[in-house]
């Protein structure tokens, strides 16, 4: 029953790295390798892309099991109680700033390539 819950997850965060990879493969100059220099650039600009695509994909999938869990306890303690509107928003809004700096981390990683 758990691999039921696990699976479209486990599907989503591959098929979001290889999009970001493949992206970023894409983007990418071609280049010839005429020294081995030239083939270790290749490969740091990979690794760059791999690490982004992986942030990215990570913060996200977090941020989302964050936003649902507090959401849904947050629109509980609303019901009861009215005047916890700003609270629990802030509560969300913290669940949202993963998403956030994972992007930023990403953005900054392929600044480098």
């Amino acid at each position: 029953m758990k691999l039921k819950k696990e699976f479209p997850w486990t599907i989503g965060m591959v098929l979001a790295g290889v999009f970001l990879f493949g992206a970023s493969a894409v983007a990418a100059e071609p280049q010839q390798v005429a020294s081995t220099g030239d083939a270790m650039a290749v490969y740091r600009t990979i690794g760059l892309g791999l690490a982004a695509a992986i942030s990215v994909g990570v913060s996200v999938l977090g941020a989302g099991y964050a936003v649902g869990r507090i959401g849904s306890a947050a629109l509980g303690a609303i019901a009861e109680k009215p005047e916890l509107l700003p609270r629990a928003i802030l509560f969300v809004a913290l669940g949202e700033g993963l998403a956030i700096l994972g992007f930023a981390f990403a953005m900054m990683l392929l600044q480098k390539m």
